[in-house]
């Protein structure tokens, strides 16, 4: 797949709706009963970035990125300011936010994830466009360095350990994240008179899978 590892203006996707989406497909029985059921194991964002356009110095920022990513042609990173963290918003991040898995004093890979919990249920998902400086990894309750006991690959949300973490050590990690996405149009259309007016335009953004 073809993607830049650059990041949408973040001045520009702050003022953006969007969110997560999922596909369920529902059937309803002749009883009345439904049989529902989900093809996706991960949900898909989906973004406005028109809404944070306020200026014509911000338009002309636009255009600039999108015919840099050719339109659809080029995916990016996107920084949802509702959820680009291991932790809160509201709350520092640290390297024991969220359980990676444990050690099989073999394995030295490990995939970033986030988990969600509501109750007793949760769902994991699976972090692949880290922020380059912002993970802190920990086996058990030691803090791991960057270079020395680990490294990560900013492109994949893979971090490699030097060593095996032992049998059965918690691996957990914090960080900062973008969400891999692109344009979902090959077309914007602006116009100064209606911008003034106070009219933005459409810029429909889609998360893409890495």
């Amino acid at each position: 797949m073809s993607f830049h590892e650059v990041r949408f203006p973040s001045a520009l996707s702050f003022g953006s709706v969007g969110g997560p989406s999922r596909r369920t497909d529902v059937v309803t029985l002749a009883n009345g009963f439904e049989e529902r059921n989900s093809p996706w194991a991960h949900s898909r964002r989906r973004y406005d970035a028109g809404l944070g356009v306020r200026s014509m110095d911000d338009i002309e920022e636009l255009i600039a990125f999108f015919e840099a990513r050719r339109g659809q042609l080029y995916g990016f990173r996107w920084k949802d300011w509702s959820d680009f963290k291991s932790v809160f918003a509201s709350q520092a991040q640290n390297f024991s936010d969220q359980t990676l898995a444990q050690g099989d004093g073999q394995t030295t890979q490990f995939q970033l994830t986030k988990t969600y919990r509501s109750g007793d249920v949760s769902y994991t998902r699976p972090i692949h466009k880290p922020v380059a400086g912002s993970v802190r990894v920990g086996v058990g309750a030691a803090q791991g360095f960057e270079g020395a006991d680990f490294s990560v690959d900013t492109t994949t949300g893979v971090v490699t350990f030097n060593t095996p973490p032992g049998l059965g050590a918690p691996i957990t990690a914090g960080f900062e994240f973008d969400v891999p996405v692109r344009f979902d149009t090959d077309q914007i259309q602006t116009s100064v008179a209606s911008f003034q007016a106070g009219d933005v335009p459409n810029i429909p953004i889609v998360e893409v899978r890495v």
